[in-house]
């Protein structure tokens, strides 16, 4: 799954895409209308994606994206004190149980 999002001053938006094992890809995008910071975008579209892998019923899936932080904070490797990421974070880490296996991967904006 790749997912990005973005908050500026026209609005938000957020999109992801799973991509099975036999290259079908299945796109997801939304708007969001309420006040959101770029962090909380980034999160709110990796949550977008994981509920789709799990609507999908997928066991197994590979999570890729260029916002470093909420992928060192999703792996405990970098924590926060901000509340509304912390109820992100946990959000996330929850839907986990839902997988046999998830991994994070963060690339390189380009």
């Amino acid at each position: 799954m790749f997912f990005d999002g973005a908050a500026n001053f026209k609005g938000v938006g957020i999109g992801a895409v799973l991509i099975s094992e036999s290259g079908q890809h299945y796109p997801a995008s939304a708007k969001i209308r309420f006040p959101c910071t770029n962090n909380m975008a980034e999160n709110e579209t990796c949550i977008l994606g994981i509920r789709m892998a799990i609507d999908m019923n997928i066991k197994e899936l590979l999570v890729i994206g260029d916002y470093y932080m909420l992928i060192h904070q999703v792996q405990g490797e970098w924590t926060t004190k901000d509340i509304k990421i912390l109820l992100y974070l946990h959000c996330i880490k929850e839907m986990f149980k839902k997988f046999i296996k998830i991994d994070f991967k963060c690339i390189l904006k380009i």
